[in-house]
């Protein structure tokens, strides 16, 4: 349980949590934390669902471990509707797709994530003091364009993507672990000297509150590791106390953070609070540490989709091409995801974006009507139906019109709002 715990709490942890302040200032600094604490006690209810629905199908269908995709094939095929049970395995293609989308986005914030940090660091050298006093409102010039940092990383992590031993990869999660503990011991540190008064407004305007779904539902992104995990315990029965331990936990944290974080810099909170952070060498340190954590990070989250297309891309070809092929797919992955972060380089617009299209239909839409298919022909209550409904509709809209926000964001001047813009402050 503790390994499990251990596990879920950095699958939880990534650079979506940065993003919080901003989050808490899309909303308000009353509605954003109860809306946090709200999407949250949602997400794990869904999270909940999921595990109720493969632990059915497993014992009735006398199987020992089912994923997400799989588990909502088989709930398909063995539901009362004869177009469903035909189209079965479109909902394993369906999920699969949205896991992949959702990993290579993250994949693309952590290309963004790392690029701010490294430009902040390197371009800011020679103002780094030993007094950590507050950031002055005072924009420097970039030395060099953001895309070339991205470029800088890119050979780098290509190499790690190389890596395809899990055991391996569990040395750099752990070293991931200690830099994120680190990092946001400084943060924490630093974001509850509040400046008072505070006055802040309690309720945002309802078009940047669809910037904060998107962004709160990109950042609880364990839903597509609670099977996995639960599969892999001695004792899977213990798994329910450390999902609901570990998520209240993450829950607390997101909401600390994000609310002191948007408390402590108000109207000039950025897209990632280490870019609020005094420009001397101790808080620098943070951004190094934490820009590490996500780059070890990163071979954790491009394993997911990794998995999911190279195995199908290996069988299309014979056994003397499968290393060639398999390298040349990890290498157009890294690829894509660098692109993808070069040609939209806005890091709180990608990851609401991404949060509204594919996290919310993971964490929010379809867990509610795989709970209905699944146990309709038991006999469900048409209370829990209702709820199920209602909890779907409330992903879809979020989706649809997060979606369509952040879209709209894509087509504004990038200094239309300096709050939600990355620029380097002295």
């Amino acid at each position: 349980p503790t390994q499990a715990l251990i596990h879920l709490l950095k699958c939880s942890i990534g650079t979506g949590l940065l993003g919080l302040p901003l989050a808490v200032k899309n909303a308000g600094l009353l509605v954003g934390p109860v809306s946090l604490l709200a999407i949250g006690i949602l997400t794990v209810h869904c999270m909940v669902i999921l595990l109720n629905c493969a632990h059915h199908l497993t014992q009735r269908l006398q199987k020992t471990f089912m994923n997400y995709g799989e588990t909502t094939m088989y709930s398909l095929e063995n539901c009362s509707s004869s177009w469903l049970r035909t189209h079965s395995v479109w909902g394993r293609y369906t999920v699969s797709s949205l896991l992949i989308i959702t990993q290579l986005g993250f994949c693309s914030v952590y290309f963004m994530f790392m690029a701010d940090n490294l430009q902040q660091i390197v371009e800011e050298a020679h103002i780094i003091s030993n007094t950590c006093q507050p950031r002055k409102i005072l924009v420097l010039t970039p030395i060099l364009d953001i895309r070339v940092y991205m470029l800088t990383i890119l050979p780098f992590l290509i190499m790690l993507a190389f890596i395809q031993n899990l055991k391996v990869l569990s040395i750099f999660s752990t070293l991931a672990n200690i830099t994120t503990l680190g990092s946001m011991a400084l943060i924490f540190e630093y974001i509850v000297q509040i400046p008072y008064p505070i006055n802040l407004p309690l309720m945002a305007n309802w078009k940047t509150f669809l910037l904060f779904f998107g962004t709160t539902i990109f950042t609880f992104e364990g839903v597509g590791m609670v099977l996995p995990l639960k599969n892999q315990m001695k004792n899977p029965q213990k798994f329910s106390f450390v999902l609901y331990l570990g998520m209240s936990l993450v829950i607390f944290l997101y909401i600390c953070l994000g609310t002191l974080g948007y408390m402590k810099f108000g109207p000039d909170t950025q897209a990632s609070i280490t870019l609020n952070l005094p420009n001397c060498w101790l808080y620098q340190s943070v951004k190094v540490m934490y820009s590490i954590g996500i780059f070890f990070t990163y071979a954790l989250q491009f394993h997911v989709p990794a998995e999911i297309i190279i195995p199908f891309a290996i069988s299309q070809v014979s056994e003397s091409w499968a290393l060639p092929v398999d390298l040349s797919v990890r290498t157009a992955l890294v690829c894509l995801t660098c692109v993808s972060a070069i040609l939209i380089p806005r890091l709180d617009l990608v990851i609401s974006l991404v949060g509204s299209v594919s996290s919310s239909a993971l964490a929010l839409i379809i867990p509610p009507l795989l709970e209905i298919i699944t146990f309709y022909p038991e006999d469900m209550s048409c209370v829990t139906i209702a709820k199920d409904i209602m909890i779907s509709m409330l992903g879809l809209l979020g989706c649809i019109l997060g979606t369509y926000q952040a879209l709209y964001e894509f087509t504004q001047p990038v200094n239309r709002s300096m709050a939600n813009s990355t620029v380097i402050y002295a």
